[in-house]
C-alpha cells in the first residue's frame, strides 16, 4: 500500500502548543530573580519552609530536581496512607511509593506510566470506546469502562481529593512531591471503590523559597511538552506555587481513506493524491495549570488551597480492527453497490479506515461527526490543619470537581455505517466533604483517627447511538440521562504501640451510598421513537446500599532495619443498575463485589540501607464480581431469539474467585552513584463459582471457569538501572536503562480470542547530562527502545455486531529535554 506520510516542521508543533504553559513558563523564568528575594527572615510561625527548603537543597528525595545518586542508602520516602506521616518501611501495607525525582528519571510524565516499576499494579489509558479515561486494575480488580454509573475499583486520590469517575484520571504527572500506590483493599483508609488498591498523588506545597524551574521537550512526530513552575511568597507567613504544562504531538495511527487506497472496490474515495491519511489519531493534545495558596495564620493552624484546569483536545485514541466478519441480514451501508463488513477493513500495523458517517433516513452520504475528544476539567479544594493540642489535630478537605467531556467513536473502524457511537457527552460536578480528627494517647502509645466522608456527586450523560447491525432495526437513539449519585461514610483507625517492637492496628467504616438512573430515548429531532426506544424512555433504575468495612493489623520490629507484618482487610465496590439497556428487558440491577484480603509481608533496609527489600503475599477471596458482559442472549427482547445477534454492555454480577499472589520489590545502592531497582510480581487468578445468568455449562458463550478476569497478567516483573559518571567541573553524565514486563491478558469478562493480548517486554533509555550546579540538565530519552508491537486495550462485541478492535502502544519514540532549575 503506497501513502504519503506528512511531515511536520518543529514551527507547527510550536505553534500548537498551549498559550497557558507558555505564559507560566515566562513568568516562572522572571520571577525567580524577584521571588528568591523573598522574606529574608523566616517567620517564627512558619518552621515548616525552611525545614522543606534545606531538605530540597540537602538533595532530599521529594525534591523535584535531579536526583543526588552520589549519596550512600537508599532514599527514605514519607507517606502518609495510614492518615499520618510515617516512613514507608514502617508501614504495614503493600505500597510502591514513588519520589519526583524518580518519576523525571524513569521519563514518566502521566498516571498511566507509573504503574509500569509496580507490582500487580495495571493503568492504561483506555480505547477509544470508552474515552479520556482510565482503565485500572491492581491485583485482578479494577474497572475499565468510564460509564458514570459504574464505579471505579481502583481509588484515584489528588492531595487528597477523590476522583469518582475513570473520565478525567488521564492526568499529568506536574509538579508532584511523591505518588503512593496502595494495593490490596483500602476500605477502611481510602472508603468505597478502594477494593482493589488506592493511587494517590501529592503535590509539592509551597515554601516561599523562591524556588522553580523551566523546561521544554521536543521529539518523534513534533513532540513538543513545556513545562514551569514556580514558587514565592505573597507575605509574612503567605505562600504560593504555581505550575503549569503543556504537551502536543502528532498521532500515530493513519486514519486512511479506504476508496482512496483501495480504488475499484466500489467505495468512492473522499481525497485524491498520494496521500489518503484522513487524519492522525493517537495525537497529544493536552494543558494543565495548578495554583496553591498555603497561608500560616498561627503556629497551630495551616489552610492550603489548591486550584486547578485541564484542557485535553485530540483526535481520539487510536484503533486497529483485529476481526471482521458479519454475516447478519441487518447491516446497511451509505453506498449504492451493496458492500459487507468483512476482513478487507483490517488494516494493520498503525492504521484504520474510520470514515464517521452517519446513516440518515433515507440514507444520505457525506454527513459525518468529528472522531475526537474535547475535555475540559477543573477543581478547587481546601484543606485546614488545626492542632487543637500537642496531641490532637483536626484536618478538614473541602472539595468541588466538573468537567465536559465530549468524544465518538466509531466501533467498526470503517467506511460503513455498521457501529457508530457518538457524540458522547458527559457533564460532571461532584462536591466532598473530609473530617479527620487525629490524635494520641498514654503518652503516644496509642495513635487515633475518627472521621467522616460525604460525597454529592451529578452527571448527565447524553449519547448518540447508530447500531445499524441489530434486527429488527437499525437501532438509533439519542440519550440524555442524568444519574445523581451520594456517599456517605464514617471511619475510625487505632493503632497501640504494644512495646518498642510490637504494634496493633484495627479500623473500621461504615458507607452508605445511592444512585439513580433515568433512561432517555428519543430521535435527533427530540420525538418519542416506537419500540424498545418508547418501552425505555423514562424508566428509571434505583440502587441503594450500606457495607461495613473491617481492618486488623500486626507488625513487629525485629530490629531497626527489619519489620514483618500481618493484616487482614476488606474492601467493597458499589453497586448499581445497567446503565446501557439497549431492550426493557435489560434493565437489571446488580449488587455490590466485596474482597476480603489476608496479607502477609517484610521490610527490609539491609547492609546500611545500600540494599531494600520488600515482600508481600496475599490470598482473596472476592465475591459478587462486577463485570461487563458483551453476550447477554438470555435478555433478548421478545421477538429477537436467543440466537439472535442483539447489543449488550451488562454490568453483571458473575460469580466469586479465589486470588492469590506474591510481590517483591527491591532496590540496590552497591556504589555511590549507581541505583538499581527491581519489582516482580505473580498473580493466581481463579474462578471458583459462575453465575448461571453470567456463563458456566448452561450458558456457553458467558463467563466460564479458568477464565481470567480482564487485564489481570499472571505475571509482571520490571528492572531498572543508572549510574551518575561524575565528570569534574563538566558536571556528570546519568544513563539510565528501564525494562518491564507483561504477560498475557485478556481485555473482556469472556475470554474469546479477539480479545486477547500477548506478552510484551517495553524497555526505555535515558541519558541525562547535568552541570556541576545540578540546576541545568539536557536529557535524551527513547521510549519503546526495540520498537515493540504490543496492544494497550481490545473491544470486542463480536457476536452481536462481528467486530473485534485493540489499541496499540506507542511505537518507538526519542526526546530531548532541556530543564533550568533556579
Amino acid at each position: 500500500m503506497g501513502r504519503c506520510l506528512m511531515r511536520y516542521s518543529f514551527a507547527r508543533a510550536l505553534r500548537g502548543a498551549s498559550t497557558n504553559a507558555l505564559i507560566v513558563a515566562a513568568a516562572a523564568a522572571a520571577s525567580a530573580p524577584a521571588f528568591a528575594q523573598a522574606p529574608e527572615t523566616q517567620s517564627s510561625a512558619d518552621p515548616a519552609p525552611a525545614e522543606e527548603a534545606a531538605a530540597a537543597q540537602a538533595g532530599d528525595a521529594n525534591s523535584p530536581g535531579p536526583q543526588d545518586t552520589r549519596g550512600a542508602g537508599v532514599e527514605e520516602i514519607i507517606v502518609t496512607a495510614q492518615f499520618r506521616e510515617q516512613n514507608l518501611q514502617e508501614t504495614p501495607l503493600a505500597i510502591t511509593a514513588v519520589s519526583a525525582a524518580m518519576l523525571e528519571a524513569r521519563s514518566q510524565t502521566t498516571v498511566a506510566d507509573i504503574a509500569s516499576q509496580a507490582p500487580s499494579v495495571s493503568l492504561k489509558s483506555n480505547a477509544a470506546s470508552y474515552g479520556p479515561s482510565l482503565a485500572a486494575n491492581i491485583r485482578g480488580v479494577g474497572q475499565f469502562d468510564f460509564h458514570p454509573a459504574l464505579e471505579p475499583g481502583v481509588g484515584l486520590y489528588v492531595d487528597d481529593v477523590y476522583y469518582s469517575t475513570l473520565t478525567g484520571s488521564i492526568i499529568d504527572l506536574l509538579d508532584l512531591e511523591r505518588v503512593e500506590i496502595l494495593r490490596g483493599p483500602q476500605g477502611t483508609l481510602a472508603g468505597k471503590n478502594s477494593i482493589g488498591g488506592a493511587v494517590k498523588l501529592y503535590s509539592k506545597r509551597p515554601t516561599g523559597d523562591g524556588s522553580g524551574y523551566v523546561q521544554a521537550a521536543y521529539g518523534s512526530r513534533d513532540r513538543l511538552d513545556l513545562r514551569a513552575s514556580v514558587d514565592f511568597a505573597l507575605a509574612e507567613d503567605v505562600y504560593a506555587r504555581m505550575a503549569g504544562v503543556a504537551r502536543s504531538q502528532e498521532g500515530y495511527v493513519d486514519r486512511l481513506d479506504y476508496g482512496c487506497v483501495n480504488p475499484g472496490q466500489g467505495i468512492p474515495a473522499t481525497v485524491s493524491g498520494d496521500d489518503c491519511v484522513l487524519s492522525r489519531q493517537g495525537d497529544v493534545g493536552y494543558q494543565a495549570v495548578r495554583g496553591q495558596l498555603r497561608f500560616l495564620p498561627t503556629n497551630d493552624l495551616e489552610i492550603n488551597i489548591i486550584g486547578d484546569f485541564t484542557r485535553d483536545d485530540r483526535e481520539i485514541a487510536g484503533s486497529v480492527l483485529t476481526f471482521a466478519n458479519y454475516t447478519g441480514a441487518g447491516d446497511v451501508n451509505p453506498f449504492p453497490t451493496p458492500q459487507r463488513f468483512d476482513s478487507r477493513f483490517i488494516c494493520r500495523p498503525y492504521c484504520n479506515y474510520s470514515t464517521y458517517s452517519i446513516q440518515d433516513d433515507p440514507p444520505a452520504v457525506g454527513r459525518t461527526i468529528p472522531g475526537r475528544v474535547d475535555f475540559t476539567g477543573w477543581g478547587v479544594s481546601g484543606q485546614a490543619e488545626w492542632d487543637l493540642s500537642d496531641s490532637m489535630q483536626l484536618v478538614s478537605i473541602t472539595a468541588y470537581r466538573a468537567y465536559e467531556s465530549i468524544f465518538s467513536n466509531e466501533d467498526d473502524l470503517s467506511p460503513m455505517s455498521h457501529q457508530l457511537g457518538g457524540p458522547n457527552s458527559l457533564d460532571f460536578s461532584a462536591f466532598s466533604q473530609e473530617l479527620r480528627l487525629n490524635g494520641s494517647l498514654a503518652q503516644e502509645a496509642i495513635d487515633y483517627t475518627v472521621g467522616g466522608f460525604y460525597m454529592d456527586q451529578d452527571v448527565l450523560y447524553s449519547a448518540q447511538q447508530d447500531l445499524r447491525y441489530v434486527v429488527p432495526g437499525p437501532l438509533v437513539f439519542v440519550s440524555n440521562d442524568p444519574v445523581p449519585a451520594f456517599t456517605k461514610a464514617v471511619f475510625g483507625h487505632l493503632g497501640w504501640n504494644v512495646t518498642d517492637q510490637l504494634t496493633l492496628t484495627g479500623g473500621i467504616r461504615y458507607t452508605e451510598e445511592g444512585k439513580d438512573y433515568t433512561y432517555s430515548r428519543l430521535s435527533r429531532t427530540g420525538q418519542l421513537l416506537p419500540g424498545q426506544n418508547a418501552l425505555l424512555h423514562n424508566q428509571t433504575g434505583r440502587y441503594r446500599g450500606s457495607r461495613t468495612d473491617y481492618r486488623a493489623a500486626v507488625q513487629y520490629e525485629l530490629n531497626e532495619d527489619i519489620m514483618a507484618y500481618g493484616q487482614f482487610s476488606t474492601g467493597f465496590k458499589g453497586g448499581g443498575v445497567n446503565p446501557r439497556p439497549f431492550a426493557v428487558t435489560q434493565i437489571q440491577p446488580f449488587g455490590p463485589e466485596t474482597l476480603e484480603t489476608w496479607e502477609v509481608g517484610l521490610k527490609t533496609d539491609l547492609f546500611d540501607r545500600a540494599l531494600r527489600f520488600n515482600v508481600a503475599a496475599f490470598t482473596s477471596k472476592y465475591n459478587d464480581i462486577q463485570l461487563i458482559l458483551n453476550r447477554c442472549p438470555q435478555f433478548n427482547p421478545p421477538p429477537v431469539p436467543p440466537t439472535a445477534p442483539f447489543p449488550c454492555g451488562l454490568p453483571a454480577n458473575v460469580g466469586s474467585a479465589d486470588i492469590k499472589g506474591v510481590e517483591v520489590e527491591a532496590n540496590l545502592r552497591p556504589a555511590p552513584g549507581l541505583l538499581i531497582d527491581s519489582a516482580v510480581s505473580y498473580l493466581d487468578f481463579q474462578y471458583s463459582e459462575i453465575d448461571p445468568q453470567a456463563g458456566g455449562p448452561t450458558n456457553p458463550g458467558g463467563v466460564q471457569l479458568g477464565m481470567r478476569a480482564p487485564y489481570t497478567p499472571e505475571w509482571k516483573w520490571s528492572v531498572g538501572a543508572q549510574y551518575e559518571i561524575l565528570l569534574g567541573g563538566a558536571g556528570s553524565l546519568t544513563p539510565r536503562f528501564d525494562a518491564a514486563y507483561q504477560s498475557d491478558v485478556w481485555g473482556t469478562a469472556v475470554n474469546v480470542p479477539h480479545t486477547k493480548i500477548e506478552d510484551y517486554v517495553l524497555a526505555n533509555a535515558r541519558l541525562t547530562w547535568l552541570n556541576e550546579a545540578r540546576d541545568l540538565q539536557v536529557s535524551l530519552e527513547v521510549t519503546n527502545l526495540f520498537d515493540e508491537y504490543y496492544f494497550l486495550t481490545t473491544v470486542e462485541i463480536a457476536a452481536a455486531a462481528g467486530v473485534a478492535s485493540a489499541q496499540p502502544g506507542r511505537p518507538r519514540e526519542w526526546a530531548l529535554t532541556l530543564k533550568k532549575e533556579f
